[in-house]
């Protein structure tokens, strides 16, 4: 299909940002605000016995400290839901979690309080290595279809192999804040949060009070990645004390305390087996991941199976999954959770496959392309994944590659590897209801869901209102991650543009309408705001709701009363099935003597429907692959065996990619329009951004060296 692509528009907060002027919830002005700071624990498990806070409460500026005695026990949490996350509670689960907080007139008085409370314990042992787990894994349901054992039984060549992600930490860097104020009785919070409306129900149940007396304003995000998708056990205590205060109280988080309490990716060991004919189609997949889980985390382990079971045309595939339980936090979602882990791996064992019989790897994966989705039978919509290979092999000059490892070399003796690695993500879609006004004074004010945690929200939903109205696009202001504005659903699962753009396209198309309408066949001349000042008409506001394919009334109402209604999950409608693919090729230069490995270059090719805001979308496919290049390279969290935690709980130690680290990345897009998905035909890209470069890299090294590495990072020491 041809389509004329959208413009290269700038963002739209682009300026607010380079001048400083753009607001982040940490930055917002109140009165007689207050300084909070937490106590976090120092034992990695056990009970709390006393905690003393005289010596805090001695100290100038120190006004209250709260600890278990302050915060109300949480209620039983509804039916199906997950638990309601504890206040402030005398059993330790994991090191660094809080267990007070101080509240002062300044931040360094709270500070210096937070140093002095202390607390007796009574300790209890704990496990918080992968290695070291002291129970049997708990095995979880897992994806499986066709006969996978039989067709591996009938391969003619098999490949079998085990690997290693290790536990990671989002980052971002905007630090965790949240600042709560009472005022008649009512609750406004503002905090960097990529669900709004989770935080709105989640207080209101935990201080007991009406859901409809919350509000929570998201304004700008320094970053999510999923770490701000969670609901943090500290936002209700900050709500609680400046009720119980009685002014309004912030708190910032400092990082080393974030690493202890926020979620995090955890360690995952993945096992896959792969057979293929003689032809080179893959016929069998077995694929185990066992995850680090905490003692009642609900982070999922058969999740991990998305990617793989739909991949490729893999008619016969078995899936297992289990937790290992440690004294940690909890797990939770971090940019491409469960695809970036698992693409590694499998896309590791294609390559793996690819030299076993001896054929190209990009020639191995366009053999094995499918139009079915193999896990269910349904059809799929858009695919053009063989595209992004063929497009992206092409533009990386693969034709030149040498098949043999070890075989290219730079004239100084560097070792040159060339490395490929595909992926998929779901195409999810959430309903969503907006209000539009547009005023004879020149503004125009736009509210819906979403939250803008830089990842070109607000530009996309700008790029689609100025496609569809003739507005001044200098007052345009739009207003989301905001419950006092429209009602609000998290923003996650690459769902943001997918969600928010057909229900702003379908805002402008009514308000176009209802502008005719007003007009009723006069000429009148001027953009939309001078047509209304003409025909003296202050304003004109429209209200439309928008659900997903396979969704009715029914969902929309869900929205409006504060609950969550997603489609698409894994990708799958009642119908058909719904993807976005990405091929990334990676070279690598290793020293020959320090084994240092540098990336000069990388080329990726997504396909995410149509590309409403291309400077953004290339921003997300750009940071994907620093991220995954970061994490096959660098990052990693080292827990500490001795007292619980983690040792390198900052970005001094925490190694994350630096600008030196990056070569050119070449990003460029199928732009074909997915309307099976959706009206406006956009898929999401910040997830999918980042699957399979990790497995790209790895791959890269193995046709550097020969030598196969099957753990993250990779280190200068597994090639010495």
């Amino acid at each position: 299909m041809s389509i004329t692509p959208f413009p290269d528009i700038a963002r739209f907060d682009a300026r607010d940002k380079v001048r400083g002027k753009t607001v982040y919830s940490a930055d917002v002005p109140l009165p007689g605000l207050l300084y909070a700071m937490t106590v976090p624990a120092t034992i990695a498990k056990g009970q709390i016995t006393a905690i003393d806070v005289d010596s805090a409460l001695a100290i100038p500026g120190v006004v209250r400290v709260l600890t278990a005695n302050d915060t109300p026990a949480p209620p039983p949490g509804q039916e199906g839901s997950p638990p309601l996350p504890p206040m402030l509670v005398m059993a330790v689960s994991y090191r660094g979690q809080p267990i007070a907080l101080v509240v002062a007139e300044t931040l360094e008085a709270a500070i210096e309080g937070a140093e002095a409370v202390r607390a007796t314990y009574e300790p209890e042992p704990f496990v918080v290595l992968f290695e070291d787990a002291d129970a049997p894994r708990q095995d979880t349901d897992s994806p499986t279809f066709g006969d996978a054992d039989g067709a591996f039984a009938k391969a003619v060549t098999t490949v079998e192999a085990v690997y290693i992600t290790t536990a990671n930490h989002h980052n971002p860097m905007e630090l965790l804040s949240t600042t709560a104020i009472w005022s008649g009785g009512r609750l406004t919070i503002y905090e960097g949060t990529q669900g709004s409306n989770g935080i709105k129900n989640t207080v209101a149940q935990l201080l007991q009070i009406d859901r409809k007396n919350v509000d929570v304003v998201s304004p700008q995000i320094g970053g999510g990645f999923g770490q701000r998708g969670e609901i943090p056990r500290h936002t209700a205590v900050v709500a609680q004390a400046a009720r119980l205060i009685g002014r309004p109280v912030k708190l910032v988080m400092p990082r080393h305390q974030i690493f202890h309490n926020s979620r995090f990716r955890p360690q995952v060991q993945h096992t896959v087996k792969l057979g293929a004919d003689a032809e080179g189609k893959m016929i069998s997949a077995h694929y185990d991941c066992l995850q680090q889980n905490s003692r009642r985390g609900r982070y999922r382990a058969d999740w991990y199976h998305a990617g793989p079971s739909k991949v490729y045309g893999i008619a016969n595939y078995r899936g297992t999954s289990g937790d290992l339980r440690l004294d940690t936090h909890g797990p939770a979602q971090m940019r491409a959770p469960y695809e970036h882990p698992s693409s590694f791996a499998f896309e590791s064992a294609v390559d793996e496959l690819a030299y076993a019989l001896g054929r190209d790897p990009v020639e191995l994966r366009l053999l094995n392309d499918t139009k079915i989705d193999p896990s269910n039978g349904n059809r799929l919509t858009s695919r053009f994944l063989n595209e992004c290979l063929t497009r992206g092999a092409q533009t990386f000059g693969w034709s030149k590659r040498q098949f043999p490892p070890g075989s290219m070399r730079g004239p100084d003796g560097t070792l040159i590897g060339w490395g490929v690695g595909a992926g998929v993500y779901q195409a999810a879609m959430h309903p969503a209801i907006a209000t539009l006004r547009i005023s004879a004074d020149g503004t125009t004010r736009y509210a819906s869901a979403g939250h803008e945690m830089g990842q070109g929200m607000r530009t996309a939903i700008a790029q689609t209102l100025l496609t569809g109205l003739r507005i001044d696009p200098s007052r345009l202001t739009i207003l989301i991650g905001d419950t006092t504005a429209a009602p609000q659903h998290s923003t996650a699962g690459s769902w943001g543009t997918a969600s928010s753009v057909p229900v702003a396209a379908a805002a402008a198309q009514r308000m176009t309408a209802a502008l005719m309408e007003l007009l009723d066949g006069r000429d009148v001349p001027g953009n939309m705001h001078e047509q209304l000042a003409r025909v003296r008409r202050p304003f004109i506001e429209v209200e439309i709701a928008v659900a997903a394919p396979g969704q009715g009334p029914s969902d929309i109402d869900k929205v409006r009363g504060g609950a969550g209604a997603i489609a698409g999950l894994h990708g799958i409608y009642p119908e058909f099935t719904a993807l976005s693919y990405i091929a990334h090729f990676v070279e690598v230069h290793i020293e020959p003597r320090t084994r240092r490995i540098r990336v000069p270059r990388v080329v990726s090719v997504a396909d995410c429907g149509r590309v409403i805001s291309p400077r953004t979308a290339s921003s997300q496919v750009r940071g994907g692959v620093i991220w995954a290049l970061g994490a096959a390279l660098r990052e990693t969290s080292e827990t500490d065996p001795r007292y619980g935690g983690w040792l390198n709980a900052d970005l001094a130690e925490y190694h994350v990619s630096v600008n030196a680290d990056i070569g050119d990345i070449d990003v460029s897009f199928i732009d074909e329009p997915d309307f099976d998905a959706n009206a406006s035909g956009v898929k999401g890209i910040g997830e999918i951004a980042m699957v399979g470069a990790a497995a790209a890299l790895a791959n890269a090294v193995f046709h550097a060296t020969g030598k196969r590495l099957r753990t993250l990072p990779i280190r200068l020491e597994h090639l010495l």
